[in-house]
């Protein structure tokens, strides 16, 4: 492993469920339709990533508190039968993981350094979500105390 890159900080959640809107037809308002749904049972995702595949089918994962299954089972497959979607996936208990810090977009090597941390301790990213300074990866809830060694070690921590 390479030296610990200097970053500002890494942040967690657990006991999370990963929802996951899988293969639904590409068109404009697909993640709004599920997005309104949760919003209207007053439920809110910790982390959203959303993707077209080769096949032009819309994936959404989103994370949401695992005490909040019921309800968002309630409210997010109706709204995905109507979008046409292959199925709705439910995966817990997940653990989000982002290390943050400023202006990754100038500081290369950073999503590199996560990823290689964690699969060289064995552990599987189920999804991940970026923006201007965090990187988030969403792993198996299980494995969140070797996920933040891993992590602890490939950065340099404030």
């Amino acid at each position: 492993m390479q030296a610990p890159i200097p970053v500002g900080g890494i942040m967690s959640s657990r006991r999370l469920c990963l929802v996951g809107v899988m293969s639904t037809p590409d068109r404009p308002g697909v993640a709004a339709s599920v997005f309104r749904a949760l919003a209207e049972a007053r439920l809110n995702a910790q982390f959203i990533v959303h993707c077209i595949d080769l096949e032009s089918q819309s994936q959404i994962q989103f994370c949401v508190a695992s005490a909040d299954r019921p309800l968002v089972e309630a409210a997010v497959e109706p709204a995905a039968e109507a979008l046409g979607a292959a199925r709705v996936t439910f995966a817990e208990p997940v653990a989000m993981l982002s290390v943050f810090g400023p202006d990754f977009r100038e500081r290369p090597g950073i999503a590199a350094q996560a990823f290689r941390a964690l699969g060289e301790a064995g552990i599987n990213i189920l999804a991940v979500s970026t923006s201007i300074s965090t990187i988030t990866c969403i792993v198996d809830d299980r494995l969140y105390d070797g996920a933040m060694a891993a992590l602890h070690h490939a950065f340099e921590l404030p």
